[in-house]
C-alpha cells in the first residue's frame, strides 16, 4: 500500500446517518472484495444456460465488476422474463457500471412485475426528471420510499421536481414538511437554501445555509455554497468568515483554495448550484458519499452514479466514486473515471495524484510517473506529489532515484518538517539504506525519531540496522523491544526481534519470539525461514526443515528461494549459512499510515 492523498469527503458521516444504512439494499452486497479477476470481455466464462448465467453473474459482482455481473443476469433474463430478483440485480449494476442508456427499459419491466420497487420507481422517476416530466416524476418518486435514507432522498428530489415545474413555493413547502429523522432537518435547510439560489432569492438563501451551517459546518459543498450564498447577498465578512474558518481546518483542499480565489476577485459569484439538474445531484451524490464511505452495500455507487447522470460535470462525484473504485481493487475502472475530469478542474492535480497509484496498481509504471511529474511539473514544490513517486520508485525498488525524489520532497518541506513529515525521512533512509549509504540513512533514522519519538516502524528498522551491523547493540535490541511494546500484533517487528535475538547467538530466544511472529504472519516466507534457522540451532531439525518447506511454499524472492532449498537439501551447514540469510533479509519496510 502507498501513501494516498487526504480524502476529499463532500460529506460526513455522521452516527444516525450512519446507523440507517443497515435498513437498505437495493444491489446485493458482493460476497468478496479486494481480488482482482478478469473481465468479462477477457476471460470471464460466456454461459448458456438460467443457472450458468446466474451464478457467472454472482461471481462477477463478489468481484464488483458491475458490467459483467448485469450483463450475466440481463442473459439470465431472457429465460426468466419476469423474474424479480434477476430484473433487480440486472437494472441495479447495469446503473452502478454507469450503463444508463437502457435502464428505463428495465425499470418499466420491473414496475410491471412489482409497482412498488423502490430501485424501478426512483429510477423511473429520475428520467421523468430529466426529460422535463415533472409531475410524472413527483408520482413515481411516491413509490421509491425505502428505509430512512431512500425517503429523503425521493422528496427532495421531489421538492426539486417542484422547483422544476417553476413552483419555487411549493418545492420550499414541500421541504418544509419533510419529518423523521433528526438529521433530516440539517438536508431540509440545505436544499432549500439550493432552491431558493436557483429561484433568485438570494436572502432567503442565505438564511437557510446559515441553519444548516449551525447544524453541520464541516461538508465541503455546503460551505461553498453558503459562502457564494452570503457574497451574492452583499454580506462579504459572512462570506470571508465562513471561508476563513474552512480554510483553517483544511488549508490545502482544492474546493476551498478554489472558492477563495473566486471571494478574492470581489465579483458577484455563481451559486453553488445553478439549475434543477445540479440541485437534485446534490442529494444522491451527499448520501451516495456517505454510503460507500461506510462501505455498506453497492447502494452508494447506483446513489453517485444517478447523481452523475444529472450533473455529469460534477467531478467531486467522480472523484468519490473513483475511490471506491480503488477500495474495490478495480484501478482501471477508477483510471476511466479520473480521465473524465477536466484539465480545468480544481480537483485535477488530485486526480492526476489517484491516477498514478492506479496505474501503479497496475504495474503501468511508466504512465504512473507521468501523470505525477504533470502534477510536478505544474507545482515543483508539491510535496504530496513528490512523495508519492517517491513511494512508488521505493516499492519498485528503484532505491537510487527514490532517494533523489525524497530529497526533493523535504526541499519543498524547508527548514520546519512537522510531526507527519517522519513518514518522508523514514522512506529516504530506506533507500539510503538499501543503497549502502549508511550514515545519511541512519541520520533520517534519527530525524524521524526526533519528529515522531514513538514511531515502531522506525524504531524497529533503526534498531535492527545497528544489530545487524553489529554496533550499538545493547541501544539497537532496546529500540526493537520499545517498537514490539507499541506494536505488539505486527509479524515484522516482532520477527525483528526474534532475528535480533538470533544474530546475538540467543537462539531460545529467537525461537520464542520467531514462533508468535509466525504466529501473527504465517503466510511469510522470511519469517518461516527465520524460524527454521532458530529452530536448527537449538537442534529441532525437522521442525527447521518444515518451516523452510513452509517458506518455500509462500512464495519467497528468487535469490531467497535458492537459499532456501539449499537448506532444506543440506541444513545449515555451517554458523555462517545463518548469517547469509540474515544479509539477505534486512528489516521489512511497511507501509505507513
Amino acid at each position: 500500500m502507498m501513501l494516498r492523498q487526504p480524502t476529499i469527503r463532500r460529506f460526513a458521516m455522521g452516527p444516525l446517518l450512519g446507523a440507517a444504512l443497515a435498513t437498505l439494499v437495493l444491489v446485493a452486497p458482493a460476497a468478496a472484495r479486494g481480488t482482482s479477476a478478469p473481465q468479462a470481455e477477457s476471460g470471464l466464462p460466456i454461459a448458456s444456460s438460467l443457472e450458468g448465467n446466474y451464478l457467472a453473474g454472482r461471481f462477477a459482482g463478489s468481484i464488483s465488476d458491475y458490467r459483467a455481473s448485469a450483463d450475466y443476469f440481463a442473459s439470465a433474463l431472457l429465460d426468466a422474463p419476469e423474474d424479480k430478483l434477476l430484473l433487480e440485480r440486472a437494472l441495479s449494476l447495469y446503473i452502478a457500471a454507469g450503463e444508463m442508456t437502457e435502464i428505463r427499459a428495465f425499470a418499466e419491466r420491473l414496475r410491471a412485475v412489482d409497482p412498488d420497487s423502490p430501485i424501478a420507481s426512483l429510477t423511473i422517476g429520475l428520467d421523468d426528471f430529466q426529460s422535463g416530466r415533472w409531475s410524472d416524476a413527483i408520482e413515481s418518486f411516491k413509490h421509491a420510499r425505502s428505509g430512512p435514507l431512500l425517503t429523503l432522498a425521493v422528496e427532495v428530489l421531489s421538492a426539486w421536481a417542484e422547483q422544476g415545474a417553476g413552483r419555487t413555493d411549493d418545492a420550499l413547502a414541500r421541504l418544509g414538511k419533510l419529518d423523521g429523522e433528526k438529521w433530516y432537518l440539517f438536508f431540509r435547510h440545505y436544499h432549500a437554501g439550493l432552491i431558493a439560489s436557483v429561484a433568485g432569492r438570494d436572502q432567503l438563501a442565505a438564511d437557510e445555509f446559515k441553519a444548516a451551517l449551525a447544524i453541520d459546518d464541516s461538508p465541503v459543498a455546503v460551505i461553498d455554497a453558503a459562502t457564494r450564498a452570503f457574497a451574492r447577498n452583499g454580506d462579504a465578512a459572512a462570506a470571508q468568515a465562513t471561508l476563513d474558518k474552512a480554510l483553517a481546518s483544511a488549508p490545502g483542499h482544492p474546493l476551498l483554495k478554489d472558492l477563495a480565489s473566486v471571494i478574492a476577485s470581489k465579483r458577484r459569484p455563481a451559486p453553488h448550484a445553478r439549475t434543477v439538474g445540479e440541485g437534485a445531484a446534490e442529494i444522491l451524490s451527499g448520501l451516495g458519499s456517505a454510503i460507500v464511505r461506510e462501505d455498506a452495500n453497492d447502494l452508494g455507487v447506483v446513489l453517485l452514479q444517478m447523481a452523475l447522470s444529472l450533473d455529469p460535470e460534477e467531478d467531486m462525484t467522480r472523484i468519490t466514486l473513483a475511490e471506491n473504485f480503488e477500495r474495490l481493487n478495480r484501478p482501471d475502472e477508477a483510471l476511466a473515471i479520473l480521465d473524465r475530469i477536466s484539465a480545468r478542474s480544481p480537483l485535477r492535480r488530485n486526480a492526476d495524484i489517484m491516477i498514478a497509484f492506479d496505474y501503479n496498481a497496475l504495474d503501468q509504471v511508466d504512465e504512473a510517473r507521468a501523470a505525477l511529474k504533470r502534477v510536478i511539473r505544474k507545482n515543483p514544490k508539491d510535496k504530496e506529489a513528490l512523495n508519492g513517486l517517491g513511494n512508488i520508485l521505493r516499492t519498485r525498488k528503484m532505491f537510487a532515484e527514490a532517494a533523489d525524489v525524497y530529497t526533493r520532497t523535504i526541499k519543498a518541506i524547508g527548514d520546519k518538517p512537522q510531526a507527519d513529515d517522519w513518514q518522508v525521512f523514514y522512506n529516504r533512509g530506506i533507500t539510503y539504506e538499501r543503497t549502502d549509504r549508511w550514515p545519511e540513512a541512519e541520520a533520517d533514522f534519527k530525524k524521524a525519531l526526533e519528529l515522531k519519538p514513538d514511531q515502531p516502524l522506525v524504531l524497529n528498522y533503526l534498531g535492527y540496522s545497528w544489530i545487524d551491523k553489529g554496533m550499538n547493540l545493547k541501544e539497537g535490541m532496546a529500540l526493537i523491544e520499545k517498537a514490539v511494546s507499541l506494536a505488539p500484533t505486527d509479524g515484522f517487528i516482532v520477527d525483528s526481534l526474534g532475528w535480533a535475538h538470533y544474530k546475538l547467538g540467543e537462539y531460545d530466544k529467537a525461537v520464542d519470539e520467531l514462533e508468535r511472529a509466525v504466529t501473527l504472519m504465517p503466510s511469510d516466507p522470511t519469517i518461516n525461514d527465520h524460524l527454521g534457522d532458530a529452530y536448527w540451532q537449538v537442534g529441532r531439525r525437522i521442525e527447521a526443515r518444515f518451516q523452510w518447506n513452509h517458506a518455500k511454499a509462500s512464495k519467497p524472492e528468487p535469490d531467497a528461494l535458492a537459499k532456501i532449498e539449499a537448506k532444506i537439501e543440506n541444513g545449515l551447514v555451517e554458523d555462517n549459512a545463518g548469517k547469509d540469510a540474515a544479509e539477505a533479509s534486512a528489516p521489512k519496510a511497511q507501509p505507513v499510515p
